[in-house]
């Protein structure tokens, strides 16, 4: 039996050292790569994956424990999501966004009816930083506003306001494409910059800081609030207990529009369908990619009020995608929703979340002096790494490169070595793997962590 099929349609197997070189060569020559120096990198080639697993050339296995990039929330190759797309191609591959389309309005009413009260329809965008600068633009037309405010420690995308109003250091070399962004900010209990004691108190005072923010800027002035649901590569962070509903409370009491973003953390990852739904709050503008069909074909968009559906009722929308809605990303979207409920994903993740992994990470949390803080929710988890547990200091420092990031790089080195690739970011081990994982690559997956961390302990201050 082969082990893959290659470009050709053609079966091989592992260990084919020309077929690899050939990967490599073409990537090297011809693929500008994302985020890096061209240079300096050297992205090994992938044959092959399966489920939660996927392969090398050379038939090494890693068990996927970052979803790739927290987007394959049904796993590699899945039969309900191949089907849907190979049956959508042979019947209708592609159609135009002006055009009324079966499976494209279906997915937009599976997203409406699941999503917040007040939901009205959904715009489509080719993914997650589009559906953030469509939401800002629904927004700022629907006050008449420009102003958009955004935290820090958070991701947007990298296109020109989304990567304004990332709040982390990818943004800095790209400057200020959107001179309307300002940035605040937000809860992070673990590293209180409102010295708070409690998730009561840091709930407080940064709402406390959030209406500071909003009263110096001008309430009139702003158009929008956007924030991630749960903050995603910046920490896995939870809102503390009625943090969302007091940021809803101030977008009402000054007119201002909500946008959660749930790009990352939406379609069942904290075990809801959306993770604000988790802190009973409605937002006015949602957006959503990765998930909503594990991005087998690239989709993103918004799911939109009434009320500011209704702002373009009579007047044009100033804005479209030639691939809005594509056919074939929604096929693959609608089959989602049913894979979600043939195979009860939201109640298998909270299940997995509350019984395997939160008790898994506070034992190693006891364990291991390397370990600060363990967090999360669902299949959405960090683990915080230090060098001094009563200090709190970071085992790297914010924003590390070379050797100051070598500690950490060792542990993720680590966790590669055994089989495991890891979702890493600053000084963190975050868990994430697809929601259809079984409990035992589950646990064999935190058996590996548990045992990089061993690694960690070794830059832990005597």
């Amino acid at each position: 039996m082969a082990d893959y099929i290659d470009l050709h349609g053609a079966e091989q197997s592992f260990g084919d050292t020309e077929a690899q070189r050939e990967v490599r060569a073409n990537d090297r020559q011809y693929v500008f790569h994302s985020w890096s120096a061209q240079g300096a990198i050297n992205p090994l080639p992938i044959a092959k994956g399966e489920g939660v697993r996927f392969w090398d050339y050379d038939g090494t296995e890693y068990l996927d424990f970052s979803s790739q990039l927290v987007n394959l929330n049904l796993g590699h190759q899945h039969p309900g999501l191949i089907t849907a797309i190979q049956e959508q191609a042979g019947r209708l591959a592609t159609i135009q966004p002006a055009l009324a389309n079966d499976v494209r309005g279906e997915l937009a009413k599976r997203i409406v009816e699941r999503s917040f009260d007040g939901a009205r329809s959904v715009f489509f965008t080719n993914g997650g930083a589009e559906a953030i600068e469509y939401a800002v633009r629904m927004a700022r037309h629907h006050t008449g506003r420009q102003k958009v405010l955004a935290r820090y420690r958070s991701y947007h995308g990298s296109t020109s306001t989304a990567i304004t109003l990332t709040g982390e250091p990818r943004r800095w070399a790209n400057g200020t494409l959107d001179a309307g962004v300002v940035h605040f900010t937000g809860p992070y209990a673990y590293r209180s910059a409102f010295y708070a004691e409690t998730p009561e108190q840091e709930s407080e005072r940064a709402l406390a800081h959030l209406r500071q923010t909003i009263e110096l800027e001008g309430p009139g002035t702003i158009a929008a609030i956007i924030l991630e649901s749960v903050t995603g590569t910046n920490g896995i962070l939870i809102p503390p207990p009625g943090y969302l509903a007091g940021v809803r409370a101030l977008c009402d009491e000054f007119g201002i529009v909500m946008i959660c973003d749930e790009v990352m953390a939406g379609f069942g990852r904290t075990g809801e369908w959306f993770a604000y739904q988790a802190h009973g709050v409605n937002p006015d503008l949602v957006t959503f990619a990765k998930g909503v069909n594990s991005g087998y074909v690239p989709l993103g968009g918004v799911v939109i009020s009434e009320a500011i559906h209704a702002t373009f009722e009579n007047k044009a929308f100033p804005g479209g995608l030639t691939y809005s809605g594509h056919p074939l990303a929604c096929a693959a979207g609608v089959a989602t929703f049913d894979i979600f409920e043939e195979e009860q994903i939201l109640e298998r993740v909270r299940d997995l979340g509350e019984r395997v992994v939160r008790p898994r990470l506070e034992a190693m949390a006891a364990k291991h002096s390397s370990v600060g803080e363990v967090r999360g929710t669902g299949l959405f988890w960090a683990i915080e790494l230090v060098k001094d547990q009563a200090t709190r200091e970071p085992l790297i420092p914010f924003n590390a490169s070379g050797e100051a990031a070598a500690p950490f790089n060792a542990v993720v080195a680590a966790c590669k070595s055994a089989g495991l690739w890891p979702f890493a970011a600053g000084n963190r081990l975050q868990v994430a793997p697809p929601l259809i994982i079984s409990e035992e690559d589950l646990i064999a997956g935190l058996d590996i962590i548990d045992a990089a961390l061993d690694v960690a302990d070794g830059y832990v201050a005597a």
